[in-house]
């Protein structure tokens, strides 16, 4: 593994995010001085939070699992995460609802899981769901040590006996058959492939290897901490102060300071921070700008779809939403090819519906309750432009809330407008192609055909976060984190236990 030459003892942390909370707290573990910077007022990056009229909203993602790679960061200053966060393991993890009328709760437990598969679809898919459970299995230890806890420095790493293993299990092929030969019928494929979207592929293009995003999903368990997703990097925050961290929130970074190939400080409109090295956490473009250089590529990045979120508050819930509620639309190949080629509204949405006030009803004034809606949409590359988007925006809110009292959430309509989160906002906020999920994870750019976290030309710079190695989501961009921690010190990061069982888990009927 290649590490940054030269001194590192002072290190600053640009983004005071989950992957630079991460980084933060790893290095800290090794001995380095670290000094966090962070432009808005909180930490949290996109995993951040707004008060807002009693309401304490998640202005990120709503699903957390494989916690054990937030318990590594703690470990490494010698803190327990359940000393400073209580977390509930969702029961279930999701409910799924058709287009038919039909509901399947998703559960993490083996036992439970094959009961209802076979009362949703019969024993043949229970039998069929215990051989994907295996194969899930397999595939992520084919992956995760190899290929996405590690850093590369080559493409040449990928030579390896765990290749050969994922080829065998057919990580190769596409995801939505390979789903399918365990589980035929269409609506079970859509529960343990529709993740795919996460990473910016549609299940009929992705790579059977990111199946492993079903396994953290179904498999590992999906968690809540109390006091939402923001209590999170608010106690890993609070932990790397704890362990000797300095931050300066409301403080963006202006420039980088150089000698020759060296980052010699950071500079922000008030102070210049003189450092030995540097963790760089924004999106790419924001990092490259202050880089002064982007790396070449023979194709330029292709971004995942993006999103709109609306949050909505009120007296009123629904008896049969879980936590998190999947509403399927009865389209589903055409709304991917609307979502990634076309460029348009998805004409069938099929929509997540998180309840959080399920599992914390703290998160709202007394007898309320929190809804965030999450659309998938076209980024601003393919589809409707941020300047578009002010006048679409009330609009497609209006449609998505119509859309649901259709389906079932009789009275949304009514509840309380607690804002709509657009593409427009994702590229106020610096993401490029205003998507939160940054680059997709096509072939050409997942591994080590990703942009790497190493900066050509740039001795003392090492990147984190969804953009770069290994991608996108909470549980990759914690290890995100741990990597960049690794090139600074060159410790070889430990190897996560992440997805085993954790004792002491409160299991929460939604």
């Amino acid at each position: 593994m290649r590490t940054l030459p030269g001194p590192t003892d002072h290190v600053v942390v640009v983004g005071a995010g989950l992957s630079g909370l991460s980084a933060a707290l790893h290095l800290l573990g090794a001995g380095r001085r670290v000094t966090v910077v962070e432009r808005a007022e909180l930490p949290g990056g996109r995993a951040g939070r707004v008060d807002r009229g009693g309401y304490r909203i998640d202005t990120g993602p709503t699903v957390l699992t494989m916690p054990d790679l937030i318990e590594e960061a703690f470990a490494a200053v010698g803190e327990r995460l359940s000393d400073r966060v209580v977390l509930d393991q969702l029961h279930p993890a999701y409910r799924a609802r058709f287009a038919d009328g039909s509901e399947l709760d998703v559960h993490t437990d083996p036992r439970a899981m094959e009961a209802e598969v076979e009362r949703f679809a019969g024993p043949r898919a229970a039998h069929g769901y215990r051989r994907l459970r295996r194969w899930l299995e397999q595939v992520y230890r084919a992956q995760h040590r190899r290929f996405i806890d590690s850093n590369f420095d080559s493409p040449l790493q990928l030579l390896h006996p765990d290749l050969a293993r994922l080829a065998a299990l057919g990580g190769f092929g596409r995801l939505d058959d390979r789903i399918g030969r365990f589980v035929p019928d269409p609506r079970l494929r859509r529960v343990f492939s529709f993740q795919a979207l996460y990473a910016g592929v549609p299940p009929a293009r992705a790579l059977a290897a990111y199946a492993v995003i079903a396994y953290m999903d179904t498999v590992a368990g999906v968690y809540f901490p109390r006091g939402g997703m923001h209590a999170l990097p608010r106690a890993m925050a609070d932990a790397a102060a704890a362990a000797g961290a300095a931050f300066r929130y409301g403080t963006p970074v202006t420039r980088l300071e150089r000698t020759g190939g060296r980052i010699t400080a950071v500079v922000t409109e008030h102070e210049r921070i003189a450092c030995d090295a540097v963790v760089l956490t924004p999106d790419l473009p924001v990092t490259y700008r202050l880089l002064g250089r982007r790396p070449r590529r023979p194709v330029r990045l292709r971004h995942a779809p993006s999103a709109v979120v609306l949050h909505a508050g009120g007296a009123r819930t629904w008896p049969g939403t879980a936590h998190h509620t999947l509403s399927f639309g009865a389209a589903w190949e055409r709304t991917f090819d609307e979502l990634t080629r076309r460029g348009r509204l998805m004409s069938d949405p099929s929509l997540l519906v998180t309840r959080p006030t399920a599992s914390d009803p703290a998160l709202a004034p007394p007898g309320r309750h929190l809804h965030y809606v999450l659309a998938p949409c076209p980024n601003t590359e393919t589809g409707p432009g941020a300047e578009a988007w002010p006048a679409l925006a009330p609009r497609y809110r209006d449609s998505l809330l119509s859309l649901l009292e259709q389906r079932g959430f009789s009275g949304i309509a009514d509840a309380e407008d607690l804002g709509t989160v657009t593409p427009a906002d994702w590229a106020a906020q610096g993401l490029a192609a205003g998507t939160p999920f940054s680059a997709a994870h096509t072939f050409a750019q997942t591994g080590p055909f990703r942009p790497r976290n190493l900066v050509r030309g740039t001795e003392n710079a090492v990147l984190a976060g969804c953009g770069t190695t290994p991608g996108v989501g909470v549980p990759t961009v914690l290890i995100s984190g741990k990597l960049a921690a690794a090139r600074v010190t060159g410790l070889r990061p430990p190897r996560s236990r992440a997805g085993a069982p954790r004792p002491g888990d409160r299991t929460v009927p939604a």
